[in-house]
């Protein structure tokens, strides 16, 4: 797997899949998620809960939704949030290898954290695949189903969370780097 990311790590290929990841993530917050919470009464959205949900809220939520709503999620925001953390986990795995790749750290133990975001990604996968079921099962939701939910949400936040910790670290490096050299 490291090597297929190695031989991925191309400016203009990473560049690309950050653009298209970034125009996906764009549609959802201006368009497929304020169409879901246009129904919801303010209440927020599963996915956007860092620190995550329970079954009350969750059945809350729903309520407020209404039929409408509910559809709204599982047949307009769900499907293009079916396509975003393929691209997220891709995309954001290849910008920090890129910027490892310019530090010299590639064949360091660093270059695990390429990995962040797949597993973000997985999460965000396993996340999506409970909320369609909790909306398919309603009204009668299962607080089981919730809480397995609510630990992908939260792990999906924490793992995205330590992500851009570090992608900004590295980024800062690469940026001292860059100006030290050119100060020599």
């Amino acid at each position: 797997m490291k090597e297929l990311i190695k031989r991925n790590i191309n400016g203009r290929k990473v560049l690309l899949l950050f653009i298209l990841t970034n125009i996906v993530y764009v549609i959802m917050l201006t368009i497929t998620i304020p169409k879901v919470m246009s129904y919801s009464g303010g209440m927020n959205l599963p996915d956007m809960m860092p620190a995550g949900y329970d079954a009350e809220y969750i059945r809350s939520l729903f309520n407020s939704l209404g039929e409408k709503g509910r559809n709204a999620y599982l047949f307009i925001q769900l499907p293009v949030d079916m396509i975003y953390p393929l691209l997220f986990g891709i995309s954001y795995c290849l910008v920090l290898a890129y910027f490892l790749n310019k530090l010299g750290k590639t064949e360091s133990p660093l270059f695990n954290l390429c990995f962040l975001p797949l597993f973000a990604g997985l999460f965000d996968y396993l996340e999506n695949f409970g909320i369609i079921a909790m909306l398919n099962s309603y009204p009668g939701n299962s607080v089981i189903l919730t809480q397995v939910t609510n630990v992908f949400s939260v792990l999906k936040s924490l793992l995205t969370t330590i992500y851009f910790v570090v992608l900004i670290i590295c980024f800062i490096l690469f940026v001292i780097r860059k100006f030290f050299q050119k100060s020599k």
